[in-house]
């Protein structure tokens, strides 16, 4: 099993700013990634809460039965040392990915927190970076 968790807004994928983030959905890319990913589990969590997906982190992160994990914390990376210290307490590697390249924005979204505990990041490619992350966890066989 992979667990993809989104945070903050991303639940508006395809309607928040369609000019940086496109205009699919995160449902709509998740049936895609659950189809070209046929024969892995894909469980999905998407809060806008920090503790949620702080729970979420160290449930699936203790799960001998997870892969790892694809994070996109959405604003949380750049301030949630809650979230960077459930990535570093588990055993199960994170990734995170921006769909936007955050360096190529402002100032105040080119620090990631969370990305220090993470294994790897992926950043600027769309919702692709999502297929990546996954692609990379399942090298870990």
């Amino acid at each position: 099993m992979i667990k993809i968790i989104n945070g903050p807004n991303l639940n508006l994928l395809g309607r928040r700013e369609p000019e940086i983030y496109g205009t699919e959905s995160f449902d709509d890319f998740l049936q895609t990634l659950r189809h070209d990913f046929a024969d892995d589990r894909l469980d999905y969590l998407h809060s806008n809460c920090e503790g949620d997906i702080v729970d979420a982190i160290q449930q699936a992160g203790f799960d001998p039965d997870c892969q790892g994990i694809v994070i996109n914390p959405g604003a949380y990376s750049h301030y949630s040392i809650a979230i960077a210290d459930a990535i570093a307490a588990i055993p199960a590697p994170t990734v995170e990915v921006h769909i936007s390249n955050i360096h190529a924005r402002e100032e105040y979204r080119r620090t990631s927190v969370t990305a220090e505990k993470a294994r790897g990041v992926v950043a600027g490619l769309g919702l692709e970076g999502y297929r990546l992350a996954i692609q990379y966890l399942k090298s870990l066989k």
